[in-house]
C-alpha cells in the first residue's frame, strides 16, 4: 500500500457500516441471553478480543493479521455455529461474547486495520489525522 492513502467509507456508508454493527451486537447479546450463560461470563470476556493487541509487538505486519483475525466476523461466527451445533455450550456463549464485542468495535468505528499502522482501518482512520 506504499503511496497510497486509506480513505475507508465516508457518509452515509459508514452510517450503514456502523448501523451493521450495532445490529450484530444486539443480535449477539439476544442470542447470548438465549444460552442462560451467565453475564459475569459476558462481563469477563468482553474485552478479550484486544489481547491480539499484542500481536503489535512483532511489527505492523503481525499486529494487523493477529488483530484482523481477532476481529474479522468469520472466525467468530464460525466458532459460534460449530459450539452450537456441537453442543458445546459454553464456547457457544463465549464465541457470541466474541461476535458481539466486533459489532461493539464496528459501531465505534473501529475496523479491520490495514499494515500501515494500527489507526488505519476499512472505516477509515483512527484519531486525529
Amino acid at each position: 500500500m506504499a503511496g497510497d492513502e486509506i480513505k475507508g467509507a465516508t457518509g452515509s456508508v459508514r452510517i450503514w457500516l456502523r448501523l451493521e454493527g450495532l445490529a450484530v451486537l444486539v443480535a449477539a447479546l439476544v442470542a447470548f441471553a438465549q444460552t442462560g450463560a451467565s453475564w459475569w461470563l459476558a462481563a469477563a470476556l468482553a474485552l478479550a478480543p484486544d489481547i491480539s493487541f499484542a500481536a503489535y509487538l512483532a511489527g505492523p505486519r503481525w499486529g494487523a493479521l493477529g488483530y484482523n483475525l481477532a476481529h474479522s466476523y468469520l472466525l467468530a461466527i464460525a466458532v459460534a455455529l460449530i459450539a452450537w451445533f456441537g453442543g458445546a455450550g459454553a464456547v457457544h456463549a463465549g464465541a457470541l461474547i466474541w461476535v458481539a464485542h466486533i459489532g461493539a468495535d464496528r459501531l465505534l468505528g473501529y475496523g479491520l486495520k490495514y499494515t500501515t499502522g494500527f489507526s488505519d482501518t476499512h472505516l477509515g482512520r483512527i484519531g486525529k489525522s
